[in-house]
């Protein structure tokens, strides 16, 4: 792992974008919405506050949540700094030389359920993490992305979505896209399932060997691409008739939602197993949601054409 000079790493620059980042998020879709406004709820911890005999916990954030608009059943849009004296087990399974370093972690993170199934859930993310230790260097990285999940998929929504991604990654290299969207497609999979979550999108992780400037760069490119990506899908979809068979089939499919966040999320996880904010950490789950047993669509209906799209290919290869 590449490491950069502490003084050359800006905690305060990141802390800032994310906030404008949130705030613009929230700003256009309440736009778009039409209906309601987010709700904001600012929350803060002392440091000797301590849960579940985690870590102790520090900072605070600043949580922001849409409920039962026109075209938004539930939106939330969450900003968070937390710091803590030792690193959770999620963060540490796969790194083992940063056990026992104490943290710092900014993210803004989103996940939004429209109520009308022809629009696609949606969920972004974008974090900064620094791990420090007493006479070493601090080690830090960059992640986050974003993804689709559909159940009455268009192919010009997921082509158009995609296109919107590779363009983001362009001007980092031509296989910064390739490389993130396939990260995606094997992060957001079901193992237990057999099956993706959606259609996927963009993930990355532990980014940091570009150097600051650069990663920090790429970090901004990915959360101003995402309205860009998903708002022109909403405008297309949100006044297409439905019926009560699509939204239970919505509503089916938001089981799936619900099973990944909890069982495999590494950003639900951590937040769990640092004593982080319960409310904060679940927003990201479907106001409602319903499960049948052994249960498979018919063959040739058009619910049954969503599990084709589920299936990971290259998008850019379609024409719209």
């Amino acid at each position: 792992m590449t490491l950069e000079p502490a003084e050359q790493v800006s905690t305060d620059r990141v802390k800032e974008y994310m906030l404008q980042l949130q705030q613009r998020i929230c700003q256009s879709l309440e736009e778009e919405d039409g209906q309601q406004r987010f709700l904001q709820d600012d929350w803060s911890r002392a440091k000797s506050e301590s849960q579940n005999d985690g870590p102790v916990l520090g900072g605070g954030g600043r949580s922001r949540v849409l409920a039962n608009g026109a075209v938004f059943e539930q939106a939330g849009v969450n900003f968070s700094h937390v710091t803590g004296d030792a690193l959770p087990p999620s963060a540490t399974a796969m790194r083992p030389e940063l056990a026992g370093r104490s943290f710092e972690a900014l993210g803004v993170s989103l996940v939004i359920h429209p109520e009308n199934p022809h629009i696609p859930t949606s969920h972004a993310n974008i974090r900064f993490f620094m791990a420090e230790k007493s006479g070493e260097d601090p080690v830090w990285w960059f992640g986050g992305g974003y993804d689709l999940t559909p159940y009455y998929p268009v192919l010009e929504d997921v082509v158009a979505w995609h296109r919107t991604a590779q363009a983001a990654c362009i001007p980092f290299g031509d296989d910064v896209y390739p490389r993130f969207k396939e990260w995606c497609d094997r992060y957001f999979y079901l193992k237990h399932r057999k099956e993706s979550r959606g259609v996927g999108g963009l993930f990355f992780d532990d980014l940091n060997d570009w150097g600051f400037e650069k990663s920090f760069d790429f970090l901004k490119a990915v959360g101003n691409s995402y309205l860009q990506a998903y708002l022109p899908i909403v405008r297309r979809r949100k006044q297409q008739a439905w019926t009560q068979q699509q939204r239970e089939f919505q509503l089916y499919r938001r089981g799936r939602y619900v099973e990944f966040n909890l069982v495999y999320d590494r950003g639900t996880l951590f937040g769990l197993q640092s004593g982080g904010r319960t409310e904060s950490i679940l927003m990201s789950l479907p106001p409602l949601v319903a499960w049948r047993y052994n249960w498979q669509p018919e063959a040739g209906s058009e619910e049954a054409l969503l599990y084709d799209f589920l299936v990971p290919r290259n998008w850019l290869d379609h024409q719209r």
